[in-house]
């Protein structure tokens, strides 16, 4: 390689973000770029020309990537690496290392690294942490992190009794269950609520977000490790083992890379988990809860969860409904949320003025019961006197949206109107905190004709605020 050739190759390595270590066939470092020495916490000048081993000391012949390479002549695709520098820093990386070859033999070796030292230590932590609250769970039935429960779920609509009668029966029964909704509609709720109403509830809770960490880490989390599973390995529980005789909740589970998914159906069906690095079946007895944001269906479709593991986790279904579809419910989340936040934001006598009601009915909530409470919360922090009005609620929930042509057309008159009733009812009733006979004056019906129409409607009389 000409010495322009050479420097221009340099320069191209040197920009890059990733860590990039190469040596030759003896182990002594030849190219050694700054994002490399940063993840390391070393200099380029103190590792370049040094051998591999004498600069991460923990390291020897079978647990560096890069000596290993150089040995074999083979590729190592995505290891984790866990080493200490000379200096005594560790590190925990993810490694893919290839072999430099002339003429078929290998004459040094390259590492492209990923920094996972912090993801390490928070993997790590959240286990520990997990450890912990599950003890507490199994031993203190006064600490005061409470899961939810069954009458946690606000909501009187038909959607939301029927969602509560098959949580209820769900809980008593030891089968897994796979919850759908979309972003915001109380899935952990409604795990908690499982777990609470069921026989495992003097068990621990223990929950993970499958999109939260990488697989290399979420492997370890879910499975435990056993001492030299990779360079740093100390033997670990993993989330089924901390959730034995309790419940094990996986968030986002299409999320899941779909090898670890194989090895999830293998210890679903076995009811044992293998730590990583070990070859022993450690029995576990978990109950295993997941949702998926998206209809399951068409995680299945996109190849993004495994079509075994669907049947096999399909046993129960849940889907929960979004806020769009029992708008009926809204006042009575509105009146939960201002009693969970108005005490701490000083809004302890707080009420929402009928344009408000409004404003909350006409939108559609993309982002759920989540949305909703954050709206609410923000408005008490905007609030300066004891209602709360459309100025105080987001741009996009009080600016009225024009129905799209689509929705302007085929809408069967008999629906249209009655959601039209519907609404008119429960602006009134919510003008009225509640009082039927006061709401039945202003629409100017009987009393026992506004309470069919509830009755028909499935409207019930909410109170927002006092």
């Amino acid at each position: 390689m000409s010495g322009n050739n050479e420097a221009i190759f340099r320069a191209i390595l040197g920009a890059v973000d990733e860590g990039i270590h190469a040596v030759d066939a003896e182990g002594r470092t030849i190219f050694y770029n700054q994002p490399a020495a940063g993840m390391d916490g070393m200099t380029v000048e103190e590792v370049v020309g040094r051998h591999v081993l004498e600069v991460f000391p923990s390291l020897n012949d079978q647990t560096s990537t890069l000596m290993q390479v150089i040995r074999t002549g083979r590729p190592v695709i995505d290891k984790q690496q866990t080493f200490t520098n000379y200096r005594g820093r560790r590190i925990t990386t993810v490694n893919s290392t290839i072999p430099i070859l002339v003429g078929g033999r290998p004459v040094g070796a390259v590492e492209v690294a990923k920094d996972m030292t912090t993801v390490r230590r928070m993997a790590d932590r959240i286990v520990a942490l997990q450890a912990q609250i599950s003890g507490r769970q199994a031993g203190d039935h006064s600490s005061p992190s409470r899961l939810y429960r069954l009458e946690d779920l606000v909501g009187l609509s038909q959607p939301m009794l029927a969602l509560k009668r098959a949580v209820a029966r769900a809980s008593l029964t030891p089968s897994p269950v796979l919850i759908s909704g979309e972003t915001g509609t109380g899935k952990e709720l409604v795990a908690q609520a499982m777990h609470s109403e069921g026989h495992r509830r003097a068990g621990p809770f223990i929950a993970q977000n499958c999109a939260a960490l990488p697989e290399t880490l979420l492997e370890g989390m879910m499975f435990g490790t056993a001492r030299g599973a990779f360079t740093g390995a100390q033997h670990r529980p993993g989330l089924f083992e901390l959730a034995h005789q309790g419940t094990l909740y996986l968030d986002e589970l299409n999320s899941m890379p779909l090898g670890l998914q194989a090895k999830l159906l293998r210890a679903v069906e076995e009811g044992a988990v293998t730590r990583l690095g070990e070859a022993r079946r450690r029995p576990v007895d978990v109950r295993l809860l997941a949702s998926v944001s998206s209809e399951p269906g068409l995680s299945v479709a996109q190849g993004r969860l495994r079509q075994d593991l669907y049947y096999r986790l399909h046993v129960v279904s849940l889907r929960l409904p979004p806020l769009r579809e029992r708008k009926e419910d809204i006042p009575r989340l509105t009146e939960h949320f201002l009693a969970k936040h108005g005490p701490a934001l000083g809004g302890h006598d707080v009420t929402v003025t009928p344009e408000a009601v409004s404003c909350l009915l006409a939108y559609d909530w993309p982002g759920n019961v989540r949305e909703l409470e954050h709206a609410i919360e923000g408005a008490l922090n905007l609030l300066e006197g004891g209602k709360i009005a459309p100025e105080h609620l987001p741009l996009p929930v009080r600016t009225p949206r024009s129905p799209s042509p689509d929705e302007r057309t085929g809408v069967p008159l008999r629906y249209a109107l009655e959601r039209l009733e519907e609404t008119l009812i429960t602006q009134a009733l919510a003008r009225h905190q509640g009082n039927v006979a006061r709401a039945a004056r202003e629409l100017e019906i009987p009393r026992q004709t506004l309470q069919y129409r509830m009755k028909a409607l499935k409207i019930a009389g909410p109170v927002l605020g006092r």
